[in-house]
């Protein structure tokens, strides 16, 4: 994965208001993260991207960084090359420390391409992430180690470690001790940490004899921590020795000295010294160099015996600037023991090194042969040229002062602040416009001087040569030209032409024609490229395109060559070429049957490629009895006729389209016209007939199928697609029939009850829509027998007659005794009902003349004359009947008159009762409104008892006709003492307020 970071700049933003960029990157140093041994165009980061700098109309241009890496022009993408990135062998990362990472540096040059700017430089770096591709190896295939007989158990011996190329955690992981079976039990290993380095060691876990056995040999393998691991292994030759029991002691754990770069050959370095506390052989001591790279075997000598370390090669601070390595200080005993120590030697620089100034081009501009080219036109502060100072030297001996000498337009501008003293770039721009007529070339030499004592310097020059500018553009007479030019032409006929001039001089003024078309049109046209006539080049079509537009480009050959553009079209005339052309070979059209006649069935399109009179189009209809017409405006086919499916379901003919041109141009097509049917036939039944009858036996079980309906419809598709139902007839819910196949089944068991003549109402309707249908009756007769087939023959006829919406099921005259017996259980209930009323009027008649009786009797010791009704003459009675407009006032009757009118009328309701011996008066008691409750009056009053008040109905009978034909306002009776007051007064009063109430008689 990439990781990126910004160290931005202070002195950035004074640069930023400066030149109005939108993202400065001067002082960013761009830092991306990849793994060595990348394949050829692995994308390691995009400065644009990733630093927000421009990404259109920008040049991106590497400056170094190169075999190693290239970048994308346009947008700043950096990616590997072809040689590959190996940490191993990049001579930044020779010598570095454990943990110390390795860079691998790059700067890219940024111009912008549309306002011509001064370049901008970018540098960066790229750490360069170790991989495991380094297999750690010994020294040599066989190691030797030496151990005495008498070792005790436990004890340890160094074995010689190996070395892998690669750092951290590809480095060496871990070791394996691979003994036989002689010496399993004998050895072991153990690994141990020593200065962030694992030694391994051997363990003695057994007792040696080397009378037994005098030597071993052990296989020792070692493996890195890479993914996956890297391995190797080696010999381990163990000698069995007698006694040396004591190792050397070196009498430091760290040698350090400083040796100064260009040392001579056999300048002392340093001693190392180790002491031996054995005697003889085993005390001499023998020193060798162990983890010592090749570069300090090759620049240093250890004398073996005395442990100094002499220069023995050219010693250069710029190529390592530390040498760090091992000692071994190993005793001549017959059993050697050996120890380490560890000597680090840091070189001190000199000021051998005088600057080096590199100039090289930036952005747009390139050097040739130690030349730039630039344009007069350039503006001021315009860079030419990259300059890069740097001192191999170190400290003061690298600070180095960079100027241009002499006077000259031209001056020198820090790239970079995140420079070093040692390494630093310069922008050399222009100081002042530069003026091709004036000066037309400029040496410039750039003077460095480092800070050493004695300082060095160096020099390095650049010639500018300034570039004549083109700039004056041609021109044409005409800016836009529109021509007409016939299809149909022949190639290389000449359409057109064009001229143009142009003001400036020399080859600047000669001009160029050229087209410059759509890809469409292109190869169509061409141009004269001296001339400016334009021809066609190929036969123009006005059906493909009747238009062409391009531009006509004008370039003169100066350098830059400026141009000029007009613009051109040519409108293609149109010939009758093309046929007219229906949009389908073959139509066809479906309609509903029973479409009324001049009903659209269809609409056809034709259509001529050519223009105007030759496209316009008359339509006709062909091999037609007059069935179709077709309206030439719309293209719209008519039926002159009535379609009927069931008659004729497919008609043909054939249409002609004749375009207006000269000569005209025709065109045929066939026209099939499919008549869909419509549902306009309802289903008739084909079995079973009206007049027939199915016999049942009672015995047939249910779910068996008893008959089946069969019919047909002349229509089609869903208008012919029948269903079958039962609407009418079945009562008992005895039958059922299947909705798609018409078949009956008997649903239940067959009861007395159903015994008889059964007519199901079958109503078949089709799928149509609105849906039609027909009906269906089927006669069942449940019977033993088939005795009387005259009766039955009869019962069907009377089916046949009877109206569909009264079922016909079972045994008619079962429900009709069921229907006798009901009623003659009602005419008893009313006969029952009848004599109970009868006697309960009886008692309630009974109970009331025996109260009416009880009343007569107490009030006939009243004085018989005390209340006489008046009784009105036979007379006035019959004028009344013939005049009611006014009542006359009664005479007042004699004291005799009033006696023998109330005997007669008491005689008479005498006669005429038949329940009580009690005589009674009937009177009405209609008061008017406002008069006195009298009856009410002469109870509350009268020591006797009253006689009862009862009104009369208006149809009461003639012996009653006496008491009716009083009025009803004086019509009063009762009982009281001799000074009550008698009716009279009171019917006087009654005539004299309300005379007109008496007008009429009441009936």
């Amino acid at each position: 994965p990439l990781q990126r970071r910004m160290k931005p700049l202070a002195s950035c933003l004074g640069l930023w208001f400066l030149f109005q960029l939108p993202a400065l990157v001067c002082g960013t140093r761009a830092i991306y993260k990849v793994k060595e041994e990348q394949p050829p165009n692995t994308l390691i980061g995009s400065l644009a991207s990733d630093y927000g700098l421009p990404d259109v109309g920008h040049l991106y241009k590497l400056e170094v960084g190169a075999p190693y890496l290239r970048v994308d022009g346009k947008t700043g993408d950096i990616y590997t090359t072809e040689t590959s990135i190996d940490r191993e062998s990049l001579r930044e990362c020779q010598n570095l420390l454990p943990g110390q990472p390795c860079y691998l540096e790059f700067e890219v040059s940024i111009t912008d391409l549309i306002l011509n700017s001064s370049p901008r430089l970018l540098e960066g770096q790229i750490e360069v992430l170790d991989i495991n591709d380094n297999t750690p190896n010994f020294a040599s295939p066989v190691l030797t180690l030496s151990i005495p007989e008498n070792t005790n158990i436990g004890a340890l011996f160094p074995i010689p470690t190996a070395m892998d190329r690669d750092s951290g955690a590809n480095g060496v992981a871990s070791y394996e001790l691979t003994a036989g079976p002689e010496a399993q039990e004998l050895f072991g290993l153990q690994v141990a940490e020593d200065q962030d380095e694992k030694q391994p060691q051997l363990i003695v876990m057994g007792n040696l004899d080397r009378e037994q056995w005098d030597s071993y040999d052990l296989t020792i393998k070692v493996q890195d921590g890479g993914n996956p691991p890297r391995a190797s292994s080696a010999l381990l030759r163990i000698t069995i020795l007698d006694m040396n029991d004591n190792a050397p002691k070196f009498e430091k754990a760290l040698y350090e000295a400083e040796l100064s770069e260009n040392s001579p050959v056999g300048h002392s370095v340093l001693q190392v010294k180790a002491n031996d506390s054995d005697q003889g052989a085993n005390a001499e001591i023998d020193y060798s160099f162990h983890q010592a790279s090749d570069m300090v075997r090759r620049l240093l000598r250890l004398d073996r015996t005395t442990g100094l370390i002499t220069v023995q090669g050219p010693i250069d601070r710029e190529d390592v600037n530390m040498l760090k390595f091992s000692v071994m200080a190993k005793d001549k005993g017959a059993n050697p023991k050996s120890a380490r120590t560890q000597v680090v030697v840091n070189i001190k620089d000199m000021n051998d090194n005088a600057p080096s100034i590199e100039i090289r081009g930036i952005g747009l501009v390139t050097h040739q042969d130690g030349m730039a080219n630039i344009s007069e036109d350039v503006p001021v502060e315009t860079a030419v040229a990259l300059v890069q100072v740097s001192d191999r030297d170190e400290g003061e001996n690298a600070v180095v002062t960079c100027v241009v000498a002499g006077d000259v337009p031209f001056q020198l501008r820090q790239a970079s602040e995140s420079g070093s003293d040692s390494k630093k770039k310069y922008f050399l721009q222009t100081t002042t416009p530069l003026d091709y007529e004036s000066v037309k070339e400029y040496t410039i030499e750039i003077v460095a001087v480092d800070s050493g004592n004695p300082p060095l310097s160096s020099t390095n020059s650049l010639k500018v040569q300034v570039v004549d500018v083109n700039d004056n553009a041609p021109v044409f007479s005409q800016s836009y030209t529109e021509v007409a030019f016939p299809e149909n032409n022949e190639p290389d006929d000449l359409v057109m032409e064009v001229s143009a001039t142009d003001a400036d001089s020399g080859s600047n003024a000669k001009l160029v024609y050229s087209l410059v078309t759509d890809p469409s049109s292109k190869g169509s046209f061409a141009i004269d490229p001296d001339s400016g006539e334009i021809r066609v080049k190929a036969v123009l079509d006005r059906e493909q395109r009747e238009r062409y537009e391009f531009s006509v480009v004008a370039a003169d050959k100066g350098s830059p060559s400026l141009r000029g553009t007009a613009s051109v079209a040519i409108n293609v005339m149109d010939r009758n070429d093309n046929d007219p052309k229906f949009m389908l070979s073959g139509y066809n059209f479906s309609v509903m049957e029973n479409m009324p006649p001049l009903s659209p069935v269809g609409m056809v399109t034709v259509i001529d490629a050519d223009k105007g009179e030759n496209a316009r189009i008359q339509l006709s209809v062909e091999q037609d009895n007059g069935d179709f017409v077709i309206q030439n405006g719309t293209g719209t086919i008519l039926s002159s006729i009535s379609f009927d499916r069931e008659q004729q379901s497919t008609y043909t003919f054939r249409l002609k389209a004749v375009d207006g041109g000269d000569p005209p141009r025709s065109a045929y097509v066939g026209v099939t016209i499919n008549v869909l049917d419509e549902n306009d036939n309802a289903p008739f039944i084909t079995s079973p007939s009206n007049a027939t009858y199915k016999h049942i036996l009672p015995h047939t079980s249910p779910g068996q199928q008893v008959s089946k309906v069969k019919a047909e419809d002349i229509d089609s598709g869903v208008n012919a697609e029948l269903t079958y139902s039962i609407t009418g007839g079945n009562p008992f819910e005895l039958f059922q029939i299947s909705p798609q196949s018409g078949d009956i089944t008997l649903e239940k068991e067959i009861l007395r009850k159903h015994h008889g003549l059964h007519r199901l109402v079958v109503r078949v309707n089709d799928k149509g829509k609105p849906s039609r249908h027909g009906t269906a009756l089927v006669h069942f007769y449940v019977n033993e027998t088939l005795a009387n087939r005259t009766l039955l023959d009869t019962l069907v006829g009377h089916s046949l007659d009877t109206p569909l919406d009264i079922d016909i099921a079972g045994d008619p005259e079962y429900e009709r005794s069921k229907q006798r017996s009901n009623i003659l259980f009602g005419v008893i209930a009313g006969i029952v009902a009848v004599t109970l009323v009868i006697v309960l009027v009886v008692l309630v008649r009974y109970c009331r003349q025996r109260e009416a009786k009880s009343g007569y009797q107490a009030g006939k010791k009243e004085t018989k004359d005390l209340y006489a009704p008046k009784q009105a003459s036979k007379s006035g009675k019959s004028k009344n009947k013939v005049k009611k407009s006014k009542s006359p006032k009664p005479p007042k009757p004699t004291e005799d008159e009033e006696e023998t009118g109330l005997q007669k009328s008491l005689k008479f309701n005498l006669m005429n009762d038949s329940v009580s011996d009690s005589p009674r008066i009937h009177l009405p008691l209609n008061y008017p409104p406002g008069s006195p409750d009298l009856g009410r009056h002469y109870r509350s009053n009268s020591p006797l008892p009253s006689i009862q008040l009862q009104p009369q109905s208006p149809s009461a009978s003639k012996k009653h006709q006496v008491v009716q034909d009083l009025p009803a306002t004086n019509t009063f009776v009762g009982t009281g003492d001799n000074n009550s007051t008698g009716s009279e007064q009171y019917s006087d009063y009654s005539y004299r307020t309300n005379p007109q109430k008496y007008t009429n008689k009441q009936v």
